[in-house]
Formats: C-alpha cells, structure tokens, sequence
C-alpha cells in the first residue's frame, strides 16, 4: 500500500511537471492588445487529482485483479471460448446488416434533416478511414513493411479526380479506376527505391515520400493552385442524375421534398460498396499465392528468399495494392468535399491510418474496422463536451482538450489491449481444423 502511494504521489508530480504549462496557464488578449497570463489552478487540480486517484487504483484494485483472474485461468486463457467464436462468427454479418440499414435508421429516427450529421460525420467519414486503414492493412498487417506514408497516395487520387474531372469534364465513374491506377503508379515507384530497406529505415524513407507529395502539391502552383487548393469539383451523378434542386435532379424525378440527404445517403451507400470490394479483395488475396507470399515476407525475410519467393514482386505488389484503394478512397473524398488542398494530406493523418491498423490489430480486417469507429467515430463524440461547461464554467473550451482526452484513451486502450482489439488470428491455409490462434504467436509489422 506505501509503494502504491509512493508510486500515486509521483505520478502527481510528473503530471503537474508536463499538465502545468499546458492546462494551468492561458493567455487572453486583453483591450490593450496584450496577452495576459491567467491561471486555471482549479482544472490543474482536477487534473492531477483523476492521475493520483487512477494510479493508485490501478496499483491496489485493478492490476492485482487481473493477475489472479490471469493466474486462475492459466494457459487456456489463450485459447478463445466458444462465446467468443460464437461472436466472431456472427459479428462480421451482423455488423453488414446493421451498415445497409443504418441511414434508414437513422432517418427513420431523426428525419432528412436531421440524418445529415449522423450520415455524413458519423457514416461516410468513418467509412472512409475503413477502406483507407483496409489498404494499409495489407502493406502494414500483411506484408510487415511499415509505411508512414500512406497519406501520399490518397493525396494523389484526390488531386487525380479534382483535376481530370475540372479540365476535362470526365465523369467519376471512368475517373475512379484511373485514380486507382495512377496511385498504384505511384505505390511501385516507392517501391522501387525501398525494397532493400527494412523495419525503421522503411518508415523513414516512406515518411519522406509523403512529405515530398505534399510539398510538391504546395509549390507547384500552375497545377495544383498551391495552397489554395482545388474548387468547385464537380459532384457525383447517378447514371448522369443530380442529386440537387435543379427540375432534372432526383429529388424533382422522384418527386420527393428538397433535401440536401439524398446526395449524402447516396455517397454512404457508395463509400459502403467500395470498402466492402476493398475488403472481399484483401480476403481473396490472402488465400492466393501472392498472400501467402506477403504473410511469409512478413514473418521472415531471409526465410521467404530461401524458398524461392520473390521477394521484390511481393513487396511491390503489396505497396500497388495499398496504394490503389487509397486512391479510391481520394477519388471519393474530393468528389465528396467538393474542394481538395495540400492541408487535408498531412503526416496526421497518416498516423491516424497507422493507428488505426495498430489499435485494430494488425493482420485483423474487423479488428480495423472497429478501431476505425472507435478513433473517429470518438473524436465526432468528443465534440459534444459542451456539458462540461457547467463543470468548469461557460470559458470552458471543450475542443481545446478533445484530442488530450482522446489521447489517453488510446493509451488506456493500448495496456488494456496491447496487440490490438482483435489480439487473435486465424491462419490462412490450414490442415485438417479451422483454429484460432493467440496473437502474440504472429510476427506483426517487423518485417
């Protein structure tokens, strides 16, 4: 119990060390123009308060309970129950049920108007970070190369479908697949240059590559606009239907009331449709020889050289593949938003994606799936922390601290579950029984 306090009391330390500046300090400007320091030694203290109070629970009541629960169950705690497999068997068909029927819940519940936060925040967004962290998944999970660039080529289908569709007039029916190939172009580009580098080095190199298409994006201005980004991209129409008020559109067709819902109830169904091709592809995949091949580069690259792979076919179709949904995925996002600028494809939101596929688990397409709701689908939550102004009173900002909530959580998530939410792995090609197999017994990312 002293050591637990002991431990508690530093924690409080460190924590005032690295919350003080950072929550017990603002600077307001005042009618002079002056910034003026001000303290918030209240919210500091609930703060350090929340850290003395966890650490010490987790010390005396948590840790030990799950040692001797851990303990008590023994080496068959490795081994998923037959609850679990129950639930892992019918989560996948369940959960596609629930996605087709979720806008008409959703309307049902709320009406057009009010869907459109739901279906378009709380749909479509997630949606798309599925089918993004499903591409890097098979580069990340599958192949073991670790990418930090995977932002790139989803900058690349955007800006494919903004440019091609605002000089040429071609449609998004012909220019997704294009957007597709010219990602994958540049997916074995970047995969020429890497295919001797390994672990650290790998991360590295594909770092910079991000960071060079987003500079290039910036700077050349005559045909990216810079900064300024892209406008006025036209929309996605339905065999040559407009989902707008004009008399040709679809609500005026259909003779329905006008809503701006139908044009986002469309998009969720076809962002729904392009992550499950992203999904039934990687599946097929992995049973064909190419993903075998990934899984052994994986696991060891020296050992897959010696049985004849080829290595640099491997690598470079893992990184095309990857790349060629992202440009799917960018395709959709500029015909979405409408309006693409370098500032939507920063090294976040690549982390965003690697985070994804670790916090889901590597290798997992459920497992990504549910940390894609869980991190985006979180941050949408956390911006409805307005109730915490009645705590700390109506200066309370609630965005200034959405993302230091939201990183604790992710690290709360990471000890609870450290190899992911879904920890447990079922082998491609077996013998005679289908098992499931723990987690740690696979090779994950270090290929």
């Amino acid at each position: 119990m002293s050591a637990a306090v002991k431990d508690a009391l530093l924690s409080g330390l460190i924590a005032l060390g690295l919350f003080g500046p950072l929550v017990g300090l603002r600077t307001e400007q005042n009618m002079r123009n002056e910034l003026v320091v001000q303290g918030r030694w209240g919210l500091l203290a609930s703060v350090i308060g929340v850290i003395v109070v966890g650490r010490f629970l987790l010390l005396t009541l948590v840790w030990p309970a799950m040692a001797a629960r851990k303990e008590r169950a023994g080496p068959a705690s490795e081994t998923p129950s037959a609850v679990r497999q129950a639930v892992s068997r019918w989560f996948a068909p369940t959960s596609l049920v629930f996605l087709f029927l979720y806008p008409v819940i959703i309307v049902s519940l709320l009406g057009f108007q009010g869907s459109l936060k739901w279906v378009d925040n709380f749909g479509i967004q997630i949606l798309i970070y599925v089918m993004l962290g499903w591409g890097l998944n098979i580069v990340v999970g599958l192949a073991g190369l670790l990418d930090l660039g995977y932002v790139a080529f989803y900058a690349v289908g955007a800006y494919s479908y903004a440019l091609l569709s605002s000089h040429f007039g071609l449609s998004f029916w012909i220019l997704l697949p294009m957007a597709g190939i010219f990602a994958a172009l540049w997916g074995i580009l970047l995969g020429f240059p890497v295919l001797r580098l390994r672990g650290d080095y790998l991360a590295i190199v594909t770092l910079a590559f991000g960071e060079i298409i987003r500079l290039v994006l910036i700077n050349w201005r005559e045909l990216t606009n810079g900064s300024s980004g892209i406008s006025s991209i036209p929309k996605i129409t339905l065999f040559g239907i407009k989902f707008d008020a004009s008399p040709d559109g679809f609500a005026k067709i259909m003779d329905l009331p006008i809503s701006s819902a139908y044009y986002k109830i469309f998009l969720y169904y076809l962002i729904l449709l392009l992550a499950l091709l992203t999904a039934f592809v990687t599946i097929r995949l992995r049973k064909l020889p190419v993903g075998r091949a990934w899984e052994a580069l994986r696991e060891d690259e020296i050992a897959c050289r010696s049985l004849g792979i080829n290595t640099t076919n491997t690598k470079l179709t893992a990184f095309a593949l990857g790349a060629m949904f992202a440009g799917f995925a960018g395709s959709f996002f500029a015909a979405r938003q409408g309006f693409v600028s370098p500032e939507s494809f920063t090294f976040m939101e690549s982390a965003i994606i690697v985070a994804i596929v670790v916090l889901g688990g590597m290798g997992s397409m459920v497992g990504v799936a549910l940390a894609a709701v869980a991190m985006i689908g979180g941050t949408e939550l956390l911006r409805e922390l307005a109730f915490l102004k009645t705590i700390f009173g109506d200066n309370f900002n609630p965005d200034q601290f959405r993302m230091l909530i939201f990183g604790l959580a992710m690290v709360g998530i990471m000890i609870w579950k450290p190899r992911g939410f879904v920890s447990s792995r079922e082998p491609t090609i077996f013998l005679a029984e289908r098992k499931t197999i723990s987690g740690s017994l696979v090779k994950e990312g270090h290929g």
